[in-house]
């Protein structure tokens, strides 16, 4: 009986007081729940996905649970290091911004995990406040990108002064020359959301086709 009183594993049972667990990951829950609200706030895709969002939650009390296991156990941390180190995740990243919120969350777990909880909720604050107001001051117009098959140089000059007069910006992306005719690749920025030009466009005769998309690009400075 004595041997299991005096067991390493009882002793590491009682390492971290309860007390600090509670703390720990509840504070590490709400500092997670806020960037959940910042980033859905802050989204400017497409898809939302609510997954990834809770994944930041899960993340950061996951990682405050983990620094307050190693910070009580010296031997606990080396182990905790190698076997991570043999984690890879080859999820892909659809946008930069998502490494933010990832890193975000990673970081305000460890520092939670810690113990210094003050700095986790101000540096929290700070970047909500950094993300909101940078992110949605971004430009909410959306690049498109205008193919066209046309007949002769001559109506490539009337298919662009459409395009010129009828968007706030162009510039041709790429352009396609054979015997029966060419092809036009622009990248445009449309005036308040009008798309009709393009019917204009084809409607010049010579002009067989026009196609436009948006894309996920860099915009036009």
């Amino acid at each position: 009986m004595g041997s299991i009183l005096n067991s390493n594993f009882l002793k590491n049972a009682t390492a971290v007081s309860g007390f600090d667990m509670i703390i720990g990951v509840m504070v590490a829950f709400l500092i997670g729940l806020f960037i959940f609200v910042v980033y859905k706030k802050t989204f400017s895709g497409v898809m939302f996905s609510a997954n990834f969002g809770l994944s930041l939650i899960g993340m950061s009390m996951i990682t405050s649970a983990v620094i307050l296991a190693v910070s009580s156990n010296v031997v606990l941390s080396l182990g905790m290091v190698g076997a991570l180190s043999i984690v890879r995740f080859r999820t892909a990243v659809k946008d930069p911004l998502d490494i933010v919120f990832l890193f975000w969350s990673i970081t305000a777990g460890i520092i939670v995990g810690a113990g210094m909880i003050p700095l986790a909720v101000v540096t929290s604050l700070l970047m909500g406040i950094v993300m909101t107001v940078f992110v949605n001051k971004k430009s909410r117009k959306t690049p498109y990108i205008l193919v066209i098959n046309c007949e002769n140089s001559d109506v490539e000059d009337d298919v662009m002064n459409i395009i010129e007069a009828k968007t706030d910006k162009s510039i041709i992306k790429g352009k396609t020359v054979s015997k029966v005719g060419m092809e036009l690749t622009v990248e445009v920025l449309l005036k308040d959301g009008y798309s009709k030009f393009v019917n204009d466009v084809i409607n010049i005769n010579g002009v067989t086709n026009a196609v436009l998309v948006s894309y996920n690009g860099e915009y036009m400075g």
